[in-house]
């Protein structure tokens, strides 16, 4: 099961967070401020996998920006490295060429489409046009 998935900048900024279990205010601050200290100290060369406390660290580094997930131990860590992939994938779709300032200006629809791909911690669809089709409907009726 997937914990949380962050977006993080290259300076430690977060850009997006989502928690599919409860924790506490204080606790995502420090958790957040841990995980991005340890993904962000780390080189190019090395693994995108690390362990953290009772979970696992998943990451990629698109540009200036860092997505990671937290999961469980019974989750395939190349699942959820692909699931990252696709999910900027369809970012990239939807935005032409995504950008860390179509993230803090879209963040509902970058919400939109997280939720559309993971429900409860579960990823449930990777099939773009489906993930998208919401989305596009929306669009189409501010609009009009």
């Amino acid at each position: 099961m997937i914990k949380f998935i962050l977006i993080v900048n290259k300076q430690g900024q977060t850009r997006l967070s989502k928690y599919y279990e409860h924790m506490e205010l204080h606790k995502r601050t420090l958790l957040e401020m841990e995980v991005i200290k340890s993904c962000l100290s780390r080189v190019k060369e090395q693994c995108s996998f690390l362990e953290y406390k009772d979970f696992k660290l998943v990451y990629r580094q698109y540009a200036a920006l860092f997505i990671v997930a937290g999961i469980d131990d019974e989750e395939n860590e190349m699942a959820v490295y692909e699931l990252i992939h696709n999910f900027v994938e369809v970012l990239d779709k939807y935005f032409s060429r995504v950008s860390e300032l179509d993230i803090m200006f879209n963040l509902d629809k970058v919400h939109i489409i997280l939720d559309e791909m993971v429900l409860n911690g579960s990823p449930v669809e990777t099939n773009k046009t489906r993930i998208l089709a919401p989305l596009l409907v929306l669009d189409r009726m501010v609009e009009s």
